[in-house]
């Protein structure tokens, strides 16, 4: 199951990279010849697989393709958010995890849209409709993994935020895709089982 899980994650790597380059309007595209996104796609979806099981498969393909997107244009589009909410419902119902899920994913989605409304230069709404994603993935598993993969999002994401800062490559008003710290964050709770 596994193996199979990191193929598939091969082949939608190669759609990552293909959705990174079709929202990305400067010429840096990724690289060809090394496949850094199919790889890291593949583990992923294949370290979640063995440490879940197949109902979060799709959000380790939904999310690596998200943060892949977010890092290279700082977009999330709605056009892979909206759509992975019913697919990521379907994945989690055999659980019987999906009201808890449901639950997760509103209350995430309500502590970002607090902080986006109390400060919108810092955070878009593609943030905020990614952390009902990452709480219903993290609900799923119980309000404990939600609450450590809530705050590990926040943490990565500072601490990338004080590492510009210290390298002065920029300021403190320097903007940067949050998507995925939040995603890192949220992978790295469910696979260590929180």
């Amino acid at each position: 199951m596994v193996a199979l899980m990191a193929l598939a994650g091969l082949i939608c790597g190669r759609y990552a990279r293909a959705l990174a380059d079709s929202y990305d309007e400067g010429p840096a595209r990724l690289p060809g010849g090394f496949p850094a996104v199919e790889l890291v796609t593949a583990a992923v979806a294949a370290l979640v697989a063995w440490r879940l099981g197949l109902p979060y498969v799709p959000f380790a393909l939904i999310g690596t393709a998200l943060a892949v997107v977010d890092w290279r244009t700082s977009l999330l589009p709605d056009a892979i958010t909206l759509p992975a909410y019913p697919i990521m419902a379907l994945a989690l119902a055999p659980t019987g995890e999906l009201p808890r899920a449901l639950a997760g994913g509103a209350a995430l989605t309500l502590v970002y849209a607090v902080l986006w409304f109390v400060r919108p230069e810092a955070m878009g709404l593609g943030d905020v409709k990614l952390a009902g994603l990452i709480g219903m993935a993290a609900g799923a598993l119980g309000w404990q993994a939600w609450v450590v993969a809530a705050f590990c999002g926040q943490l990565l994401g500072a601490l990338y935020g004080v590492a510009i800062l210290v390298t002065r490559r920029g300021n403190r008003h320097t903007q940067f895709p949050f998507g995925p710290f939040m995603l890192l964050g949220a992978f790295t709770t469910l696979c260590l089982g929180w």
